[in-house]
């Protein structure tokens, strides 16, 4: 914390420094005046009427009474990663999007409308990246109307603890009683320790979801709408990525999609099952589920490593996955191959009607 130079804590934060990422130190208990303390390091997303909002690295929001602070400083962005590939916010918001690509789209400024008659809040939310071109509460107003139009919930996907993302707008959206139903984080790493992790054989790749991956995918009744945003990444022709082309949604060819299966026994749904999507040099996984049966076996390694070779063939050299905050096996297994969480993710519901 910070330290004068006779040796004493001081608050050396203020009002003005709302929007930068700071380290508090307050008393734990009101009176209490020595001994018990709290630190909190995070982004000073408000401070009004005596009291302090900071927004942690996980999307939480710690409210602070000014009266218990005893030290604050503002610090440097958290550290860069040590391992594993170099990556933006922006550009990693924009990459997971084009792997679950809505129906319809809008833009809003530079937001991005997005709905898919409702399957998957990814494909169904505001992916806010800049400025909509409109004070912040007649742009919540647009957004409400267009996915009113559509029969839909307005959710807006907002991202913390990276260096560009939105504490500020969380507050925000919070303030004015939007509720975050969900968190989850999005992990990176490089691609070619899971092409090694282990032998593929047995795994079948095919460029759609059949029936039988369908039977292992855990959401249930999927809709013509649900096959079109879980194959939607696929080029009309189903030709491979290019390595070296621009990263933009409306690149020539654009992202490709696989499916992978381990078959079951006969008459049954697939052992296991998984999906990538092939954007330049990214190859983002998900829906790797496995057999409850047919757990700890290693197959959801066996079937991300045959993903991960034929996302190499197609000139990928890293990877990121998506995973809520508490799967534990899924944050295991994606530890052991060398992922690490970049930043976390949140969806934002408008209040129900009538609410203040």
């Amino acid at each position: 914390m910070e330290i004068s130079a006779a040796g004493r804590l001081e608050v050396r934060i203020t009002a003005a420094d709302v929007g930068k990422r700071v380290s508090v130190r307050r008393l734990s208990e009101p009176g209490v005046t020595e001994g018990k303390f709290t630190d909190t390091v995070g982004v000073l997303t408000s401070w009004d009427a005596g009291v302090l909002v900071i927004t942690r690295k996980s999307g939480e929001s710690v409210r602070i009474d000014e009266a218990s602070l005893v030290a604050g400083k503002v610090v440097p962005a958290a550290p860069a990663r040590r391992r594993g590939p170099a990556a933006s916010y922006e550009e990693l918001a924009r990459v997971a999007s084009r792997a679950w690509r809505p129906v319809e789209s809008e833009r809003l400024g530079e937001w991005e409308l997005r709905a898919a008659a409702g399957f998957t809040r990814r494909a169904n939310s505001v992916l806010p990246l800049g400025d909509p071109g409109l004070p912040l509460d007649a742009a919540l107003d647009a957004v409400r109307r267009w996915y009113g139009e559509r029969g839909l919930p307005a959710y807006v996907q907002t991202a913390t603890g990276a260096e560009g993302t939105q504490e500020l707008l969380c507050a925000e959206l919070e303030r004015r009683g939007w509720i975050r139903e969900v968190t989850a984080e999005l992990w990176i790493g490089a691609l070619a320790p899971v092409a090694d992790r282990a032998e593929a054989e047995g795994v079948v790749l095919a460029r759609a979801a059949d029936e039988a991956w369908l039977a292992r995918y855990q959401r249930k009744g999927v809709s013509d709408v649900a096959l079109q945003v879980l194959g939607s990444a696929s080029p009309a022709h189903g030709g491979p990525s290019r390595a070296n082309r621009s990263n933009e949604a409306e690149s020539e060819g654009g992202p490709s999609v696989w499916f992978a299966s381990v078959p079951g026994v006969a008459g049954a749904a697939p052992a296991a099952i998984g999906r990538c999507v092939v954007d330049g040099r990214w190859a983002g996984f998900a829906a790797i589920e496995v057999d409850p049966g047919q757990r700890r076996r290693g197959l959801a390694t066996v079937v991300m490593a045959a993903l991960a070779r034929r996302a190499l063939e197609e000139g990928a050299s890293a990877a990121w996955l998506q995973v809520e905050e508490d799967n534990e096996g899924a944050r295991a297994l994606y530890a052991g191959l060398g992922f690490g969480a970049h930043h976390s993710y949140h969806h934002y519901r408008e209040p129900e009607a009538g609410a203040p």
